[in-house]
């Protein structure tokens, strides 16, 4: 019914068009017949034959209206008659539109371009319409009374021949008892055992067979199960009997583990104890050891022993940091290193630390390149202690394995994490090399230690460090190839406060630099991203000889040197990577690499005659600090050696010194003298340091007497020990002659 409903409809639909097609049609034929009567008639003007075409045209069931209208616009005859009321009008108005106008312009032949008028015929097209609908009507009814009488011959057939076969097919399904299924086969309908109803019944017998079989196999399995019950109930009670068993072992067990645990950590503790007592026991005699080396060396030697000496001191600081190594891994190790969480800024220390090993790679003749993102950020929150510490190891390791070529220092930031990469073209590893190198006292390999040396602790701490942080080292090395670190630590990034260099001068960006720097030069890259980044015009050199000149040097290159005199542009700034390469070369500027972001903002400003921001705000003269003036300090130490080295260190920096064995000696030395500033041992007999500082404090006259401890206990707490214990501030032993002066001018009472 619905595909013979679909079917009346589209041929409605094509009957419509059909006819507004023949409407269209019939009333221009209409015109078309009338048009040469109402010519003549326009031409002769003769109004009676013109009322009785009209009226002819008024005949027609359509027409409403018709009219003759001269060149004038003016209307020479005119007939009209009423539109036809019905109840169908809307339908018919909304499918044809109430009415139609026709037109069409009146001319003689012979009087081509005359204007005679038009012939306009206004029509109602509900005659039209009445008769769409009429058909509309009829084909409509006629097909749903066809569609309904092929539907119900349909439905008898369908019923006959697959209805009731299939409804007697579901009676005799309905009557298969599920208890007994085997019982009941379902009978094939006559005259259906060839086609597919038939083949349904008998895969429906096929399958009560397969289920009466399956019944008989569950029974007998039902049967053989009863028989395993009881023997699963007597295993049931077997095995209950074993765990139980097992059970009360296990008991046992972890009592014995948690025996085992308390005996690991009082282990723990006792290791911890007998490396802060190492520490300090081995601490004591090396401070007096490098101290009076150190005394030694400022001595009148001949070149012989002060080689010897030199040899000495070497020594005893390669042992003084294989000490702070081992202490430092036993802290990761016992869980007692502390992580600070303070602002600090990357780009400073890694240029701090390319500064600090930039003599030792020149003394091997290779290049230190530090390429650090222009981007990034000036401050993170984090370790700068420890950060420096993986930092200097990778940097030291890097030039220590790289006889040729050089050792590349970059960083960058990115996902809101730091990415630390040192790059070099050393002697490199192999890969078993590189499952060994992060154990502790390993390395690659033998032929490394012996030709290298070395304990192989270096980069054991710093795997703990980074792992510490919750970062990651990564490496990738090939023999002969170099080698390739990869540390990535997920350091915040700190409030900017300030940025580290001042605004580019818009003096700079317009003269722009000049650089003569070869392409395949390792520090071009760094030198040239720097520029770009503060948005200085980089040209070359040979092109355009205008702006600063930027050129490297080597020592007895005259011809840079010549080239670099001539220049005729703002000025010039030499970068040298060996040192003492320009020496006597004043007028120039000199770049030392290494790149150092302010410096080498400090040299542009200064070779185009500006002055650098932070030069401008230094004061004219420097006020001498209270450290510059002699101090009587009290030296409280019970190590003769140890005194010796601190007096000799102190004597020499300008001060005057009084010593006292213990802290019992300390307190009386103080109430007979009056003292600037005390140093003060914490380990003595009689009165220790911590005692010491106690009762001075509890003295009203000394309570802003400053107390420095001085000591060779460097475990977690020993300072928060001292602090507590209140003394001002923390050094250790061995004496550090720039520490210990940086303490005391800190320290120092103002006069």
């Amino acid at each position: 019914m619905t595909l013979g409903l679909v079917l009346n409809l589209v041929q409605i639909t094509l009957d419509y068009f059909s006819a507004r097609d023949a409407m269209e049609a019939e009333i221009n034929a209409l015109i078309e017949i009338s048009h040469s009567p109402a010519s003549q008639i326009a031409y002769n003007i003769d109004v009676r034959l013109a009322e009785e075409l009209l009226d002819g045209l008024l005949r027609h069931p359509a027409t409403i209206d018709a009219r003759i209208i001269d060149s004038e616009g003016h209307t020479m005859a005119a007939a009209n008659q009423s539109s036809p009321e019905s109840p169908y009008r809307w339908l018919s108005d909304l499918l044809f539109g109430d009415s139609r106008s026709f037109s069409s312009e009146l001319e003689v032949r012979q009087l081509a371009n005359l204007p005679l008028g038009e012939l306009v015929v206004t029509i109602d097209t509900f005659h039209y319409g009445l008769q769409f609908l009429k058909r509309a009507t009829y084909t409509l009814f006629s097909g749903l009374l066809k569609s309904l009488a092929l539907s119900g011959a349909l439905l008898a057939i369908f019923y006959v021949v697959l209805t009731r076969p299939m409804m007697n097919v579901i009676a005799a399904l309905s009557r298969v008892s599920a208890d007994s299924p085997e019982k009941i086969r379902l009978p094939t309908p006559a005259r259906h055992e060839q086609d597919e109803i038939g083949t349904m019944v008998g895969i429906i017998n096929q399958h009560l067979e397969t289920i009466d079989s399956s019944l008989e196999h569950l029974r007998d399995a039902e049967s053989a199960i009863k028989n395993y019950s009881n023997q699963l109930e007597q295993e049931v009670a077997d095995r209950t009997r074993e765990i139980s068993d097992k059970n009360k072992a296990l008991q046992r067990g972890n009592r014995a583990l948690v025996r085992a645990k308390e005996d690991a950590v009082r282990t723990a503790r006792s290791r911890a104890n007998f490396l802060a007592s190492m520490s300090h026991e081995i601490r004591t005699p090396l401070n007096g050891v490098l101290g009076m080396l150190g005394v030694a060396l400022e001595g009148e030697l001949d070149p012989v022993q002060r080689n010897r000496i030199e040899i000495a001191l070497n020594a005893g600081e390669s042992l003084l940091d294989l000490l702070n190594d081992i202490l430092d891994i036993s802290k990761v190790e016992a869980g007692k290193l502390n992580l600070e969480n303070i602002p600090f800024s990357m780009r400073h220390l890694i240029e701090e630390s390319a500064t600090l090993h930039s003599q030792q790679a020149r003394a091997k003749g290779i290049d230190l390149v530090s390429e650090i993102d222009p981007e990034l950020p000036e401050t993170f929150l984090g370790d700068p202690t420890r950060t420096r510490q993986i930092l200097n190891n990778l940097i030291s390791n890097a030039i220590k394995f790289t006889d040729a070529g050089h050792v590349k220092i970059k960083a960058t930031h990115s996902g809101g994490s730091l990415r630390l990469e040192i790059i070099d073209t050393g002697i490199g590893m192999s890969r078993e090399g590189l499952h060994r190198i992060f154990s502790p006292f390993s390395q690659a390999d033998t032929d490394t230690t012996r030709l290298y040396g070395g304990t192989g602790l270096g980069l054991t701490l710093c795997r703990q460090l980074v792992e510490r942080m919750r970062g990651q080292i990564m490496v990738d090395s090939r023999e002969g190839s170099g080698t390739h670190f990869t540390v990535t630590l997920p350091l915040p990034v700190h409030e900017e406060t300030g940025a580290a260099v001042e605004s580019i001068p818009d003096k700079l960006r317009q003269i722009g630099v000049a650089l003569s720097v070869p392409p395949t030069h390792p520090h071009r890259l760094a030198l040239e991203t720097q520029l770009r980044a503060w948005g200085i015009p980089v040209r070359g050199a040979s092109r355009h000889p205008e702006g600063i000149l930027l050129s490297t040097v080597d020592a007895g290159d005259t011809e840079t040197m010549a080239f670099a005199d001539n220049w005729p542009g703002e000025g010039v700034i030499l970068a040298e990577a060996r040192g003492n390469s320009v020496d006597g070369h004043t007028d120039h500027q000199i770049l030392s690499l290494p790149l150092r972001r302010a410096e080498f903002y400090r040299c542009l400003c200064r070779a185009a005659g500006l002055i650098p921001a932070e030069d401008a705000q230094k004061q004219p003269t420097e006020v001498p600090t209270a450290a510059t003036r002699p101090l009587r300090i009290l030296l409280v130490e019970d190590n003769q050696v140890n005194q010796l080295v601190a007096s000799s260190l102190l004597k020499k920096l300008g001060h005057r010194v009084d010593h006292a064995e213990n802290g019992k000696r300390a307190l009386e030395a103080l109430k007979n003298a009056a003292y600037d500033l005390v140093l003060m041992d914490c380990q003595m007999p009689v009165m220790d340091g911590y005692e010491a500082t106690r009762q001075i404090r509890e003295n009203p006259n000394w309570k802003s007497l400053p107390v420095i401890a001085v000591t060779a206990n460097v475990m977690q707490g020993d300072r928060e020990d001292c602090i507590a214990a209140g003394m001002n501030d923390y050094i250790t032993k061995p004496y550090d002659r720039d520490e210990l002066r940086s303490t005391i001018s800190r320290w120092a009472p103002r006069e």
